[in-house]
């Protein structure tokens, strides 16, 4: 542990710029997703009382949820416009000019939703989280990718799980100036959902500072002066000659192949292991049980006999964990590697949602039971936080090469805001049919991705993006027949079962 921290004081200029590159990435969109709750009822009665302004009558209550449900949802419509152009801007930008493009409409979107009470004009909230929505979607490709091609071999664990340590500290910082202490009021919601935009401005202050990513300058480019340039500015001064070796060697790889477009990386056949990849990890972590644990947490609080002004403080506890889970999994992932985190985690997880079904299921019986579910619930986040939270990003971002990785991640993000779409909608109707056995569902996605990732995931910890594309190419991504013949044939052939 002291070499591990040794090492980030070598590397504190790194540090300092993925401190900026997370408070306006990922933070942001972990901010977004959580504030939304806590200004609902207060955002519900300025539509009522604008409206009866407006036309001198009371909005009806299903038009009132439509309207609400808009605001909702209109951030995941802007999040996948976002996603799809992500990949051409960081390609034909680069993910710092992005990023800056990006903070610009941000702070648009916070001045909308800041006026919007003065101007009595509830439009400017829906235009104002459509607009964020279409932030998020390019900062959370654009910072994930940034930050795994700033990074050295050596840190590139830690680092890659950064991205989504800023995403559980957006939900923290959401949770705590939601408090009604703080601004979580009648008064001040307007300034809470505009918050974004002051943290959009530091970032459009500071960022200018800081270098393009090295493989960025080296690979599209071709600008070798102005990557070890780069290597010097974020690494300090030091021997680099390996990482340098590394990126001519992925270089040599794609050598005339520029970066492709989301259909060019679909119709190459070399690229469908990792996209197979990425779908497995993205969809277990989707069907994880984190949303049927979030839409628990309250009732589960509630039958604990919590008075309901401590509820949002025991909330706060979870984001908390959370948070200091993860900030340990960036810790040890470079020590224990991806697939033991992700296997463990997921094993872990689904230990906890049968411990928390049976606990739900005789909490009438056993009172003390419902104790349990809280403690349970807290388990499950922290265990969530040390695997796949964490490792799953690590993944995705090293079994892609700079070719492919922009356009992988639009694919990738893409199926992030339909998993989130989809599971807004049709969640609470699962939940409805089979109560508390919703959970059943989620214990068996997480064992079949076990045994998948186990079999089809190769690890990454270590390994340049060059050694992960010739693992990906030496290995078959499914199992073939073969024809008794060539039990026989003179050649000697090797398969393998893993990628």
């Amino acid at each position: 542990m002291a070499g591990f921290l040794s090492e980030l004081v070598q590397y504190r200029r790194l540090l300092l710029m993925l401190v900026v590159l997370g408070i306006g990435g990922t933070h942001l969109s972990g901010f977004q997703m959580s504030v939304i709750n806590y200004t609902s009822p207060y955002i519900q009665k300025f539509i009522n009382e604008t409206w009866l302004e407006r036309y001198g009558s009371v909005l009806p209550q299903e038009s009132l949820m439509l309207l609400w449900s808009l605001i909702v949802s209109v951030y995941c419509m802007g999040g996948m416009i976002g996603c799809l152009c992500s990949g051409y801007l960081t390609a034909a930008f680069g993910k710092k000019k992005s990023l800056l493009f990006n903070d610009g409409v941000l702070i648009t979107a916070a001045l909308l939703t800041a006026s919007s009470r003065r101007a009595k004009a509830f439009e400017m909230i829906l235009a104002g989280r459509f607009l964020e929505g279409i932030a998020a979607g390019i900062h959370l490709n654009a910072h994930v990718q940034y930050a795994g091609e700033i990074s050295p071999k050596k840190l590139r664990g830690f680092i890659n799980v950064t991205s989504t340590v800023f995403l559980a500290l957006g939900k923290t910082v959401a949770r705590i100036l939601g408090l009604r202490e703080l601004l979580g009021t009648e008064d001040m919601w307007n300034l809470l959902l505009s918050f974004s935009g002051l943290v959009a401005l530091i970032q459009l202050i500071f960022l200018p500072f800081f270098p393009e990513s090295p493989p960025y300058l080296l690979l599209q480019k071709e600008d070798k002066a102005g990557c070890l340039k780069a290597m010097k500015q974020l690494w300090g001064e030091g021997n680099y000659q390996t990482e340098f070796d590394d990126l001519m060697k992925e270089k040599a790889i794609t050598k005339g192949t520029k970066i492709m477009n989301v259909l060019e990386v679909l119709r190459e056949g070399s690229v469908h292991p990792q996209l197979c990849t990425m779908l497995l990890l993205l969809l277990s972590l989707q069907l994880c049980g984190l949303s049927a644990i979030t839409f628990y947490t309250s009732e589960i609080f509630e039958t604990a006999n919590l008075h309901e002004s401590i509820i949002p403080y025991v909330s706060l506890g979870v984001s908390i964990s959370e948070l200091i889970s993860i900030i340990f999994c960036s810790s040890i992932i470079d020590r224990f590697g991806r697939r033991l985190l992700l296997c463990g985690g997921y094993l872990l997880m689904a230990l906890i949602l049968v411990l928390l079904e049976t606990s739900l299921l005789l909490s009438d019986q056993f009172l003390w039971l419902r104790y349990c579910s809280v403690i349970l619930i807290f388990l499950f986040i922290i265990a969530y936080g040390l695997g796949p939270a964490g490792a799953v990003v690590a993944v995705m971002n090293e079994i892609f090469t700079l070719s492919t990785r922009a356009s992988a991640f639009v694919i990738g993000g893409i199926i992030i805001w339909l998993g989130l779409t989809f599971t807004g909608m049709v969640f609470p109707f699962a939940v409805m049919l089979l109560g508390p056995f919703c959970f059943l569902i989620f214990v068996a996605v997480l064992v079949i991705s076990v045994v998948l990732i186990y079999l089809f995931l190769p690890e990454t910890k270590g390994k340049s993006t060059s050694e992960i594309t010739e693992k990906f190419k030496s290995c078959r991504f499914k199992r073939k027949h073969h024809q008794p013949v060539e039990m026989y044939a003179a050649e000697e052939k090797t398969f393998c079962t893993r990628l």
